[in-house]
């Protein structure tokens, strides 16, 4: 089809202006594209970073539970006896409470007894 010489001829800038705002929003599409991305790939590693910390969480309880069935008294005993150990129990009385802080003293030998 022909256009009529008579009808004005669209202006180089009508075109331009097209051109450009089709640019911007192929820019804009690209950079929601980009930073969407950048978001799941950072969701991803705080989600990694979870199930890491609960996966330390579940072995500082189980490191916890293990130490108390070790340091239990009465599992000490049956094992020395299992063992043959010689170590015997021993009564309240002989045992001594000694203060835990050391005495502030800066020489090797004192005087004072």
């Amino acid at each position: 089809m022909n256009r009529r010489r008579d009808q004005p001829k669209t202006p180089a800038f009508v075109i331009f202006a097209v051109i450009f705002a089709f640019a911007i929003v192929a820019c804009g599409g690209v950079l929601h594209v980009y930073f969407k991305n950048s978001q799941i790939q950072v969701k991803r590693e705080i989600d990694a970073i979870e199930r890491r910390i609960e996966h330390c969480r579940l072995e500082i309880r189980t490191t916890e539970m293990r130490m108390d069935q070790l340091l239990n008294r009465f599992v000490i005993r049956k094992q020395l006896e299992e063992n043959g150990s010689n170590l015997r129990p021993i009564s309240l009385a002989v045992v001594e409470e000694i203060d835990p802080a050391p005495p502030h003293r800066r020489s090797v030998a004192s005087a004072v007894p």
